[in-house]
């Protein structure tokens, strides 16, 4: 399947720095050249909510990454309480892998104005990591993944987090309408880093991504807005 952008801007760039004086820099930078803003682990352990704020306040819209995964009522009222964020999260996301249960409590907690999303099979991961965690070696990561992002459907959630190379069989499967946020992207000229299942925006696009998360290629550029503004030039 083959589609053009489904957003004006689908780049989300990834804010990994425990700074808050860095991530308001970035942040502030990159205003008018980026649909989204990644906050992971590495910055909400490190600043907490004041520093999430701090940095939702500049005025894009955050994809909050905390993949929560734990028995279906701590999911459920750890979302609850980070709900009570302001500005709240535009997408929040959990571990697909916490089962059903778990991402139906995590939907009761969660209201319609942010997105609820659930990672599937991380693109850190090859065949043989997830065959040596104990997954089924008769199936390949897209297929654990799409496996994944039928139970996160029927679960009531929004989307999911998956690999580029996973796209195609979860548009097959669940549709255009199922959002797509896709990291492990990564420009021709970029290096994988610690990556294993990449592809560059535009391929990742067509394939049916909604949302490219994209971190390096962007934050370690000498101008992050311009090479923010190439990205979604190269889209077009």
């Amino acid at each position: 399947m083959t589609r053009t952008m489904t957003h004006p801007n689908p780049i989300c760039v990834a804010v990994d720095t425990p700074d808050l004086a860095k991530a308001l820099a970035l942040v502030t930078a990159l205003r008018d050249s980026v649909g989204y803003v990644k906050l992971g682990m590495e910055f909400f352990y490190a600043q907490g909510a004041a520093g999430y704020s701090a940095v939702a306040k500049a005025g894009i819209p955050v994809f909050l990454d905390l993949k929560l995964h734990d028995i279906p009522n701590t999911v459920e009222q750890g979302l609850r309480s980070l709900m009570a964020l302001a500005p709240a999260p535009a997408i929040i996301n959990i571990h697909a892998t916490g089962g059903l249960e778990m991402m139906q409590a995590a939907r009761k907690a969660v209201p319609a104005s942010t997105k609820l999303i659930a990672v599937t099979i991380l693109t850190s991961l090859s065949n043989d990591n997830i065959w040596a965690a104990g997954l089924d070696p008769a199936r390949d990561t897209a297929d654990h993944a799409l496996n994944l992002a039928r139970l996160t459907k029927q679960a009531g959630l929004d989307g999911i987090v998956c690999s580029p190379l996973d796209l195609a069989g979860v548009r097959a499967a669940l549709g255009p309408d199922f959002l797509t946020v896709v990291p492990g992207i990564r420009p021709a000229d970029t290096a994988a880093n610690d990556q294993k299942r990449i592809a560059t925006p535009a391929s990742a696009i067509a394939a049916g991504a909604d949302i490219l998360v994209i971190g390096r290629a962007i934050t370690g550029a000498a101008d992050p807005a311009a090479a923010a503004r190439a990205i979604l030039a190269s889209l077009a």
